[in-house]
């Protein structure tokens, strides 16, 4: 009896892959209908300073970029903020997250979509510490942000735009090498 209470207890206990920072990672996540698994976590830092915590979700574990911009399928990239941002900090991050990995002539087929998710990010006006914001690529709609659980906006069209953001962690010159690692599940 007792082992099947503690059986009981570890099903319905939520599980968790990772720990960054103090932050727990889910190890799965339901993207619309399709369960995905945390391929790797990891922290962001500026400056000595704790950003915010990461996790890249896929449908199958992978451990290159190339591998995972390659990947079809719905994926996450969700961050827990480990600080208040303005809407203006995390605009002017993506696009220089962008900018420094994306090909100029790449970049200006992106920029009425980076422009979208500009002013979707900018109408937050502000993130908090210990909220989370996914990125979330869902096959045949687009791009979607969500903010504690709540989509924002309308989603942007095109794999390609969602390729652009992940080479922001994964790219030849990402935010963080140590993060990449990190995400690659490394």
């Amino acid at each position: 009896m007792r082992s099947a209470l503690l059986l009981v207890a570890l099903l319905v206990a939520p599980a968790h892959a990772a720990e960054v920072a103090g932050v727990k990672i889910e190890d799965r996540v339901t993207v619309e209908s399709s369960e995905l698994a945390l391929n790797g976590a990891g922290l962001r830092t500026k400056f000595f300073v704790n950003v915010y915590a990461a996790g890249l979700y896929l449908a199958q574990k992978k451990t290159s970029a190339s591998e995972v911009l390659a990947l079809p399928g719905p994926k996450r990239v969700s961050m827990r903020l480990m600080r208040d941002l303005s809407a203006k900090q995390l605009v002017d991050a993506l696009d220089e997250g962008i900018r420094d990995n994306t090909p100029a002539a790449e970049r200006e087929s992106l920029k009425d979509r980076v422009a979208d998710l500009s002013a979707l990010m900018s109408s937050l006006q502000s993130a908090k510490a210990g909220d989370v914001i996914a990125l979330d690529w869902v096959p045949g709609t687009g791009t979607r942000i969500v903010l504690n659980g709540a989509a924002r906006g309308k989603p942007i069209p095109g794999e390609d735009f969602y390729r652009a953001l992940l080479r922001i962690w994964l790219g030849d010159d990402p935010v963080s090498k140590d993060l990449k690692k990190a995400l690659l599940g490394g």
